[in-house]
C-alpha cells in the first residue's frame, strides 16, 4: 500500500513539473520545470527553465538545487525530494548531487528527449543517465522515474518546440 501512495504523491508532484513546463515555455524559455519536496511533502522550492536569462545552464533542476544549497543543510536535503518533468542532464544531476539532495523523480527519460529534440543547438543532449552520474557518486542519490503514463503529456510540450 505505501509503495502505490508514493506512486500517487510522484504522480501529483510530477504533474505539478509538467505545469511549470507549460509556463516555462509559454514565457519563451525552454519547456522543463522543476520542484523540490521537503520530507513532510511541502513544497520548498520550484522552478522553470530560465534559457532566456542564463543560455544552457538555465536547467530547472539546477536553478532548483542551486537555491536549495543557498537555503538548507544538507541533513534537510537528503530527505527531500527533487521532481522534474525530463530526467536531469549529467550536469543537473550534478547539481543535485553536490547540493546533497536525496532523492530525484522524473517523468521521461534524457533519451526520450533526445529524439524529440535532435541535434538542436539549444539542447544538445548527453547520452548519459542521471543513475550513471548518482552511481560515480559517494553520496547515495535515489531515483524513480520515467513514468509511462506521463510520457507522451511530457512530450507533447516539447513538440515543435525544438
Amino acid at each position: 500500500m505505501a509503495l502505490e501512495i508514493r506512486r500517487e504523491d510522484d504522480l501529483k508532484y510530477l504533474r505539478e513539473t509538467i505545469e511549470l513546463a507549460k509556463a516555462s515555455r509559454d514565457s519563451g524559455n525552454h519547456p522543463f520545470g522543476a520542484i523540490l519536496v521537503g520530507p513532510d511533502d511541502e513544497v520548498l522550492l520550484q522552478s522553470g527553465n530560465t534559457f532566456k536569462k542564463d543560455k544552457g545552464v538555465g536547467h530547472a533542476e539546477a536553478n532548483v538545487a542551486r537555491a536549495a544549497s543557498r537555503l538548507f543543510e544538507v541533513d534537510y536535503l537528503k530527505n527531500c525530494t527533487l521532481y522534474t518533468s525530463v530526467e536531469p542532464c549529467c550536469m543537473c544531476a550534478g547539481a543535485c548531487y553536490w547540493a546533497g539532495i536525496g532523492t530525484v523523480v522524473y517523468g521521461m527519460t534524457e533519451k526520450r528527449l533526445a529524439v524529440i529534440t535532435g541535434d538542436n543547438p539549444e539542447n544538445l543532449t548527453l547520452d548519459m543517465s542521471c543513475e550513471k552520474v548518482f552511481k560515480a557518486g559517494q553520496r547515495e542519490v535515489k531515483t524513480r522515474g520515467p513514468f509511462a503514463e506521463l510520457e507522451e503529456e511530457i512530450a507533447e510540450g516539447h513538440c515543435n518546440f525544438w
